[in-house]
């Protein structure tokens, strides 16, 4: 290279150090006079092309500005590029200028400084307005967001489901928020690349720019998105450090409203474009460190951005430009419009409802722009539209969706996928809409299997909303509005080794034999029904060896055992995927519902082939919508996503350090009576007296409220309504743990 600037250049002695770079090669080249960079591309008409282009812009840029940007320098030929040979090779060198200044990745970051960010990037892109090349106008970058589905393919280079679920999200959401709006925003020629080591600054000011390897002809707002993502990695808000760069840069060239609102998913996208590159780029060239430079601060930059409300970035991205916000109806207005089609019957939580808008993982976010921790919404099992069941409805949709009467795939994939779970006696699938209808249909399988009507259900119990199953739930028939238990319901006690009875290591079998007692003094029951874990009741865990000695009973007397797994199974526990398996007990039919199909309507009951058989009596059995395509597609894809992102693992050890922690703030608050759950099911009592049990009815409820104003989603339950219960998507994490332990105890110590 030292012959090619020496004989081109007329360089005296100059010294090259190659620098990292991505697909060019570059050198830093020093004389003792000056310095400059050295770029060598191909010979090939399209890098060549490419590289008179870019002269011309820097060529542009230098009639309004000579110091901000690097200048191609004139060979001896009087030319801009030169051709010479290595090893063999047609090559092609572009001599640039060096511009002094300090990287903004290495410089200490002001809010003065990021004004003269937003200031340079306006101006130049002001001077870039009416700049028209025709090569690069018919570009097709990969790293130009209007172009950003190209990067899909590498979502799955990304090594870690839990982070290639981001990634795939933000690709659903590009689709959904910003794909077609994106031709009716305005285009110009754009750098494309202002990332912190591109950008110089002097002074505490923006003072050049360099590399325009990137530069395209794109929507205007693009620049703006590349340079906030670089921008505002490493910053624990990173909103409020936009607000200075959209400001300063509006000054200069006036943003449009619909261009700032589509900023929050352009930013994701462009992250979402970095992390999977450097994944596909890991397995290609693993030794290429330069596009791997940024990765960890842009995955800790995505995986918070994540979390952030689209409003709340909106909003503050509109403000920052002079723009109102856009105008929300207010909770009174909505909250009257439901009630005048909706019976208020239907109950809204907490005192202050919530005006919902979108939700991801374990966020939820409000029409305001608020987002909230979901520490107890236990029926999107997997996450808030997660990428993959939203994939698998999306697909399935599109393609078939009917009723069972007709022979598809779907079904046959996934019910054998689903008893995979099971142990060998229950072979049979059931597939209904819901957990209620789970519950009715458990028990017509039941009664129908012995000739016997009469249900013995625990106390507190609720096992769904249809008038059968209604009536074997304690939780309904006992409470307001309930007409108390009927004939063919015997209730028994609620193994609870808090507030019942029994408290020793011994109390679940001593629970066992009064239950006992009750049913051999009954007229024999059809069937016995219990969740592992009631949750109504207060999320008590059955006390331990319960299940063994009441199922050996029910059997004897020729009844049937039903587990009620609605919220207790799909590995919510942790330490089993099934509720039943803690008590090491196998039961004769099993309810699924909830977080069946995270969110979508489905349900299932699975029992063995004596029971199915049964059932087989001459009555059809039909569901329209149990069992449809799009329900197996979805159902399916939960399997996969709790084994690829080991979600039951999760439970396991996120339950743990919630637990412990929360047994922590039991030892320091003397209102904690009670502290119980595994995995991600999870309950702690209030109490005025630890003695007497007195429950604390009033401080759970201002506990829940409160945690609801600090964007804390958690609820009570129980016989006093004085627990609270927290049942948060599998996907919860310890920091999330550690938002709700803090939250709490703030509001306990005040």
């Amino acid at each position: 290279m030292k012959e090619v600037l020496i004989q081109n250049y007329k360089l005296e002695n100059p010294s090259l150090k190659k620098l990292v770079g991505y697909d060019i090669v570059n050198y830093r080249v020093d004389t003792s006079t000056k310095k400059y960079i050295l770029k060598v591309y191909s010979d090939s008409k399209k890098d060549v092309d490419f590289a008179e282009a870019e002269n011309e812009v820097l060529g542009h840029l230098q009639n309004y500005n000579k110091d901000c940007f690097p200048r191609a320098v004139m060979s001896t030929g009087k030319q801009l590029l030169c051709s010479f040979k290595s090893d063999g090779e047609d090559k092609t060198a572009r001599l640039l200028t060096f511009l002094e200044g300090s990287f903004l990745g290495e410089t200490e970051h002001s809010v003065k400084l990021f004004e003269s960010f937003g200031k340079f990037l306006g101006e130049m892109d002001l001077q870039l307005k009416n700049f028209r090349n025709y090569v690069i106008e018919a570009r097709i970058l990969k790293w130009d967001l209007q172009h950003f589905l190209l990067n899909e393919q590498y979502v799955q280079c990304i090594a870690d489901p839990s982070d290639r679920k981001i990634v795939a999200y933000f690709f659903q959401q590009y689709k959904a928020n910003v794909l077609t709006v994106l031709p009716a925003l305005r285009k110009q020629m754009i750098h494309n690349d202002a990332n912190d080591w591109n950008v110089l600054t002097q002074n505490n000011k923006v003072s050049g720019l360099i590399d325009f390897g990137d530069v395209c002809y794109s929507q205007l707002i693009n620049e703006l998105a590349v340079a906030l993502t670089y921008a505002l990695m490493g910053k624990n808000n990173p909103i409020e450090w936009a607000v200075p760069i959209i400001a300063e840069y509006h000054k200069i060239l006036h943003l449009e409203e619909k261009e700032l609102d589509l900023l929050y998913w352009l930013i994701a996208a462009r992250l979402c474009t970095s992390v999977g590159n450097s994944a596909f780029e890991k397995e290609q060239r693993p030794d290429n460190s330069y596009i791997q430079i940024s990765e960890k601060p842009a995955w800790a930059l995505l995986r918070k951005w994540v979390s952030i409300n689209p409003v709340h970035a909106q909003n503050e991205f509109r403000k920052a430009a002079g723009f109102e916000i856009q105008k929300v109806k207010t909770l009174e207005d909505i909250q009257q419009e439901r009630f005048s089609t909706v019976n208020p019957i239907f109950s809204v939580s907490y005192k202050t409802p919530i005006y919902m808008e979108r939700a991801a993982f374990q966020y939820m976010f409000d029409k305001y722009g608020n987002r909230y921790l979901d520490a107890y919404n236990n029926i999107p099992h997997v996450g808030h539209s997660h990428p993959k069941i939203v994939e698998a409805g999306q697909k399935q949709m599109a393609k078939l969706n009917t009723n069972t009467r007709y022979l598809y795939d779907q079904i046959n994939d996934y019910t054998s996928a689903l008893l995979q779970y099971f142990p060998k006696p229950l072979k049979k699938v059931f597939l209904v809409n819901s957990g209620s209808a789970a519950s009715d249909l458990a028990l017509r399988l039941a009664r129908n299997f012995t000739g016997k009507k009469q249900i013995a259900a625990l106390e507190h119990g609720y096992h769904g909303n249809t008038n059968s199953v209604i009536e074997i739930s304690h939780y309904k028939f006992a409470g307001k509005g309930g007409k108390g238990a009927g004939e063919n319901v015997l209730p028994l006690p609620m193994p609870d080794t808090y507030r019942g009875e029994f408290h020793t290591e011994n109390a679940g079998y001593s629970y066992a034999e009064n239950a006992i007692q009750q049913i051999q003094n009954s007229n024999g029951v059809a069937a016995f029904i219990a969740e592992p874990v009631v949750g109504c009741g207060g999320q008590v865990p059955l006390a331990s060896g319960y299940l063994s000695k009441v199922y050996a009973a029910v059997r004897k007397q020729g009844g049937l055992c039903i587990s009620d797994e609605v919220q207790t199974g799909f590995g919510r526990l942790g330490n089993v995927f099934w509720g039943f398996e803690e008590q090491e007990v196998i039961p004769d039919i099993v309810v699924l519902g909830k977080p069946m199909g995270n969110g979508h309507p489905i349900g299932a009951v699975v029992t063995t082939d004596e029971v199915a058989d049964a059932f087989n009596n001459g009555m059809e059995f039909f569901s329209s919508f149990g069992g449809n395509p799009v329900s197996c597609a979805i159902g399916k894809a939960v399997l996969e996503v709790i084994e690829e992102e080991q979600l039951q693992q999760n439970a396991k050890q996120v339950g743990d350090y919630y637990i412990q922690e929360l047994t922590k703030l039991q030892q320091q608050y003397e209102c904690i009576g009670d502290v119980r759950g595994s995995g991600l099911f999870i309950g702690f009592e209030l109490v005025k007296n630890r003695l007497t049990l007195e429950p604390d009815t009033k401080l759970a409820q201002k506990i829940k409220n409160e945690m609801r104003n600090q964007y804390i989603l958690l609820s009570t339950d129980g016989p006093y309504d004085n627990v609270i219960k927290s049942k948060p998507p599998l996907c919860f994490s310890m920091e999330n743990v550690d938002e709700v332990i803090t939250n709490l105890d703030e509001i306990l110590r005040d």
